[in-house]
Formats: structure tokens, C-alpha cells, sequence
């Protein structure tokens, strides 16, 4: 089903901000426990994004009382430090001459911020590139609201991870995937390690090639078992930006590897042969 037509329209040609890499403080954090977070939904009652988000939202937010709202309420309520909201946030860098744009999923403080894009933003997560189809990552918003929680505990009781490039943090926890089966998907890797043979040449640990109804039936389960790949990148938009490279728990909702690069003749939109080397080696 082609969703993006249906809430992108008027939620991320509205919200718009120009980079991700806002550093919350710890006051900051700690001011969150004592919010309401609010989802936002699309004004479309039969939006896909709509149902999912409720479903996902009332499966695992645990951290803060919740509850849902409608973008048209969002200006109201945002100038209100009771509050802080869950929603999807279109992301341009501002030294990026691409001129490209991610979709996000933040979490941010309400206050008196007078700019939408100036907010707080305690752990923006990248889904996808703007315009790319929903079904491409809308399955694995469940256990992203799952690490967003976790990172919040995390630097909650640990400010000293606080930074600019906090998430990666995560990649201490890169050796583990080797105790793990990596779940990939073949069309998010190169084209010279998209096969079993490719990649077992590389890295001799388990691995599985599977499909987007697997990975979706691994986080739902919560298979202490799976790591999964979440890709960020232009599928097919022809784009030439960043490719998001995150490797993730489907139990745990861990961030076990975190890294992007940019997108060449030499490093394509896709998992590549040297990150699998990267993780055989660690």
C-alpha cells in the first residue's frame, strides 16, 4: 500500500528544521519525567500513519503518561513545558549541498521556543529519506520508541554521554553481534555483498537474508536472538547524500552499530562490504 501521500503532505511540509544535532542538556532530561508526551496525528482520521503509531505507542511507551493529538492541535499545545511529543520531523543539514531531506523521529520538549525546528529534541532517530515510502521503515517504529526510551534513561543516568555524536556511543556494543543472528535484507546491501556467499566471505558469523514481514515478525516477538539492519537512504530517489547504517536488537531495541557515509560511485546506498568487515574484525 502507497501511504505517503496520506500524512507527509501536511506534516513534514510544515515541520521543517535544518539540523538534527541539537544537544539536550540535563535539566533538560530530567524536566522530561515530569511531562505528558504527545503523539501527533495526522488530521486524516484513515491515515495509515495514524493507526500505526496509536498501535506502537500503546504496545510500548512506558517512561511518561501519553496520549494523542491531532497536527492541527500541535501549535497549541507546543508552547506548553507540560508537554513533550513524539513525531516525525523533516531534517535538511545545513552544510549538505544536496540540499537533501531525512525524515526523523523525535522526541521533543515543549516550551517557549518560537521556532518549531528550536525545540528540544532529546533523540532524533533517522527513518528515511523524505518521499520514500512509508512501508520502507513504518514496521520498525516499534522498537525505535523502544530505544528512545532506553537513550533517555541512558543519558538520564549518564549526562557524560550527552554530545553531538552520542549515538555512537552503541558502537561498544558492536562485538556482540557475533552472539547474534544478523537479519539483512538483500536490497539494502551493495551489490558486492548481497548474496550469502558474498558476505560469508567476509564475515563468518551468523547471518540470515529475509524479508520486511521477518524483521517486523522478530521486533513484535521480541526475538532475543535477531539483530536487524535499519537502512537510511535515497532508495532509488537518486539522491547522492547519506546512507544511515544501524544495527538494532529486535528485543532489546540496543543500538549494536551506528554509522553512515556518504553515498559515492565507491560506497553506494547500502550496507557495505567493509562495514561486515568492520564487525567480523571487532
Amino acid at each position: 500500500m502507497n501511504k505517503k501521500i496520506i500524512f507527509i503532505t501536511v506534516l513534514f511540509l510544515i515541520i521543517t528544521s535544518f539540523s538534527p544535532e541539537y544537544v539536550p542538556t540535563p535539566d533538560e532530561v530530567t524536566h522530561f519525567y515530569q511531562t505528558k508526551t504527545l503523539a501527533i496525528l495526522e488530521d486524516n482520521p484513515i491515515a495509515e500513519y495514524n493507526f500505526v503509531i496509536q498501535e506502537f505507542m500503546k504496545k510500548e511507551w512506558k517512561l511518561t503518561p501519553y496520549d494523542f493529538i491531532k497536527y492541527s492541535d500541535f501549535e497549541k499545545k507546543r508552547m506548553d513545558p507540560q508537554y513533550s511529543f513524539i513525531m516525525l520531523n523533516e531534517v535538511r543539514f545545513d552544510k549538505d549541498k544536496s540540499l537533501t531531506k531525512y525524515v526523523f523521529i523525535s522526541l521533543m520538549l515543549g516550551g517557549s521556543v518560537k521556532i518549531v525546528s528550536n525545540m528540544p529534541d532529546l533523540c532524533p532517530v533517522p527513518l528515511a529519506y523524505a518521499g520514500v515510502d512509508e512501508d520502507s521503515y513504518d514496521y520498525k517504529i516499534q522498537t525505535i520508541l523502544r530505544f528512545i526510551q532506553n537513550h533517555v534513561e541512558l543519558i538520564h543516568k549518564n549526562s557524560k554521554v550527552i554530545g553531538t555524536n552520542m549515538f555512537k556511543y552503541y558502537n561498544d556494543n558492536m562485538s556482540d553481534v557475533k552472539t547474534k543472528t544478523l537479519y539483512l535484507i538483500p536490497s539494502e546491501l551493495a551489490k558486492d555483498c548481497n548474496t550469502e556467499a558474498k558476505i560469508k566471505k567476509v564475515y563468518p558469523y551468523k547471518f540470515k537474508l529475509v524479508s520486511r514481514d521477518e524483521v517486523s515478525k522478530a521486533i513484535d516477538e521480541k526475538d532475543t536472538t535477531v539483530v536487524f539492519l535499519h537502512k537510511v537512504g535515497p532508495e532509488g530517489t537518486r539522491l547522492i547524500a547519506r546512507c544511515y547504517k544501524v544495527l538494532i536488537g529486535a528485543a532489546d531495541s540496543k543500538f549494536y552499530y551506528f554509522d553512515y557515509h556518504r553515498i559515492s560511485d565507491e560506497k553506494p546506498d547500502g550496507f557495505l562490504l567493509s562495514d561486515f568487515k568492520r564487525l567480523a574484525k571487532k
